[in-house]
């Protein structure tokens, strides 16, 4: 099957696009997107892949849904498009950046500029039906998805690989600790953030790392 995809992911994720799970899901999708309102928007399905590309990943993010309500989605988990009102993890993340790296938060809920650095902004299920969570799951997504984790796991050494609760923790059990640091917490969400997320220091143990391998570090 041919995807539109960026070149390298495309690559590497072809023999994905082959099996008989991803012809099914791609005819749900579809079916979906004809039928009633889906996000993201369809050009943005693979947006996370289109703007960093495999051999500039350094550091991974993984969320579960894309968000379900207008407007917010566009492909990268926890990223909302320009002048959305940040959704309450989103406001969490911000926190934990201010108070970890002492600067002001970011005031824009655009995360692109993370993936053009390098950080792939990876939901688990890649679309979802408005006003409805969760209504993609179980489709074929989550197997694309871990087909994902395992081509970096495999063919990258010295990622960071930061999951957020139990969900994101459960999909990188796969990954190699020996070759990556894998950091782990509590979900952003209001529900659960004070119970490990704030004061995690995520964002400055993933630069610190990324320096000492010889890497750039990312300008959260």
């Amino acid at each position: 099957m041919d995807v539109k995809i960026e070149p390298t992911w495309r690559e590497r994720l072809q023999p994905e696009f082959d099996k008989p799970y991803f012809k099914s899901l791609t005819d749900f999708v579809r079916e979906e997107y004809s039928s009633v309102t889906v996000y993201p928007p369809g050009r943005l399905i693979f947006n996370a892949f289109n703007l960093c590309p495999f051999d500039q990943v350094k550091v991974v993010i993984i969320g579960q849904d894309p968000y379900h309500e207008p407007g917010q989605a566009h492909g990268l988990c926890f990223s909302v498009n320009e002048g959305v009102a940040f959704p309450p993890s989103l406001r969490n993340i911000f926190k934990e950046i201010s108070d970890d790296l002492g600067r002001p938060a970011p005031v824009s809920g655009d995360l692109s500029r993370w993936a053009r650095q390098g950080v792939l902004l990876l939901n688990a299920t890649l679309t979802v039906r408005a006003g409805q969570a969760g209504s993609h799951q179980g489709k074929g997504w989550e197997e694309f998805t871990d087909a994902v984790i395992r081509q970096l796991n495999e063919g990258r050494d010295g990622l960071v690989f930061i999951l957020w609760g139990g969900y994101a923790k459960r999909k990188g059990a796969i990954i190699d600790r020996s070759r990556h640091l894998v950091l782990s917490s509590a979900h952003p969400s209001p529900l659960s953030a004070y119970n490990g997320f704030f004061g995690n220091h995520h964002f400055s143990k993933t630069n610190g790392w990324l320096v000492s391998h010889g890497e750039t570090p990312i300008d959260w």
